[in-house]
């Protein structure tokens, strides 16, 4: 069963047109890039897989299920573009990656030592453990950003979808949070969806990419990419600066790395 399967999905916002006519199936474990430039319906297509958004045209299935009959959101992590936190909020970490238990919790929302050793448990896995009780806004960029996933993770989804996660981070703390990531993924088989517009931070990490561009001008894996017509003449002259980047295996690709 697949995790993620869209069938000619199609939307537009008024007169403009965001995604025409895309399919593809993402399956279970899968680490999949979402690559595409600005405007090209990256965002546009995870609203709408998060039901934020309704399909106009076209079937979206989520865990074999009908979007529109979806129920279990729970399943479903999401770690969104990392805004600056504000000091008028003073959570501490341990306080922010607990937060995310309230959405399996009935009323009346309470936290109790279950719920504690949860949290902690998974600030271990991530990392953000010895700094539980320091408050959230003073931590570092790297540091908030494994609190913000700790708090996605602590209901154990079985897809995890994330949005610029590194916009805010220097490259060594980008490292360090797709190490952890590609980790989670390898050994949790966690299904990741992440959407990016930087191909250098992604490539050695994902083994799908997909490229959007309001339609679908790739999607599989690295080796695919290597002679698909299709990608080949969307980025012309730029196709073996984008192999690199991703890591792929040029070797019997006809317009791979410089001969």
């Amino acid at each position: 069963m697949d995790t993620i399967e869209v069938k000619n999905l199609s939307f537009s916002y008024g007169a403009a047109l965001a995604l025409e006519n895309i399919s593809f199936a993402v399956k279970q474990g899968d680490f999949t890039g979402v690559l595409g430039p600005n405007g090209g319906g990256k965002t546009t297509l995870i609203k709408i897989v998060l039901g934020l958004l309704k399909a106009q045209k076209g079937e979206v299935k989520l865990f074999g299920k009908d979007i529109n009959k979806f129920d279990d959101w729970v399943k479903i992590g999401y770690l969104e573009q990392k805004n600056t936190p504000s000091s008028l909020m003073p959570l501490t970490a341990f306080e922010v990656a607990r937060l995310g238990l309230l959405s399996s919790k009935k009323l009346p929302k309470t936290f109790n030592k279950t719920d504690n050793e949860t949290a902690e448990n998974i600030m271990q896995t991530t990392g953000c453990l010895p700094y539980k009780n320091k408050l959230f806004y003073e931590l570092s960029g790297g540091q908030q950003q494994k609190v913000l996933l700790a708090r996605t993770l602590i209901n154990k989804p079985s897809l995890l979808i994330l949005d610029e996660p590194s916009t805010a981070l220097d490259s060594a703390s980008r490292e360090n949070f797709f190490n952890l990531i590609s980790s989670l993924n390898k050994q949790n088989n966690i299904t990741m969806l992440l959407i990016t517009h930087d191909i250098a931070d992604i490539g050695k990490y994902v083994n799908n990419f997909l490229i959007l561009d309001k339609n679908i001008i790739f999607y599989g894996s690295k080796q695919k990419f290597c002679g698909d017509k299709k990608a080949e003449e969307y980025f012309g002259p730029y196709t073996p600066h984008l192999m690199d980047h991703l890591h792929a295996d040029a070797k019997s690709c006809p317009f791979g790395r410089h001969q």
